[in-house]
């Protein structure tokens, strides 16, 4: 198998877990699963919460994926299985680096994109509840978040400008 089938799969696979991350996100751990998930919404003091067992849920079909085919030569099967880890990496990043700050790293960030994310995602966490809730996905969000954020520095912009 050449390489850019090989990136193909993990790039297809990649964005198809934005999808399943969303799903998941909406009908599992706002589902049967909220015990495991409402620590992440109703903090309780500590680092870990439940809701880290998610990480164990997707990481098992990644390496799953990678060392079977690994094992059966099967590049299919390893490209999957990196698609899902990779999409588990920017998770990491993403979520629990940049949004939650369980880290110190990436803190200021005048990125229009990422601020929409960080907005979108404030939206679902204005949610005490198991249900209702909006924006379930990571990567892809709602063109009104983006839309708020430019209007927000729009606004900011306004007063430093008046000031």
């Amino acid at each position: 198998m050449t390489w850019y089938w090989i990136a193909l799969i993990v790039f297809l696979t990649f964005w198809f877990m934005e999808f399943m991350a969303w799903f998941t996100h909406k009908f599992v751990m706002h589902g049967f699963l909220w015990f495991l998930h409402d620590d992440h919404h109703n903090k309780k003091p500590g680092f870990f919460e439940k809701n880290d067992a998610f990480f164990l849920i997707f990481a098992v079909p990644s390496w799953l994926c990678i060392m079977l085919g690994m094992m059966n030569n099967s590049w299919i099967s390893v490209s999957v299985g990196a698609g899902i880890a990779v999409y588990g990496f920017a998770y990491f990043l993403v979520h629990e680096v940049f949004i939650h700050r369980r880290f110190n790293w990436f803190k200021n960030s005048n990125n229009l994109y990422l601020a929409a994310v960080l907005r979108a995602h404030k939206m679902h966490h204005k949610h005490l509840g198991k249900n209702p809730g909006e924006s379930y996905g990571m990567l892809l969000i709602h063109p009104k978040y983006l839309k708020a954020e430019i209007e927000a520095r729009r606004k900011k912009k306004s007063k430093v400008s008046l000031a």
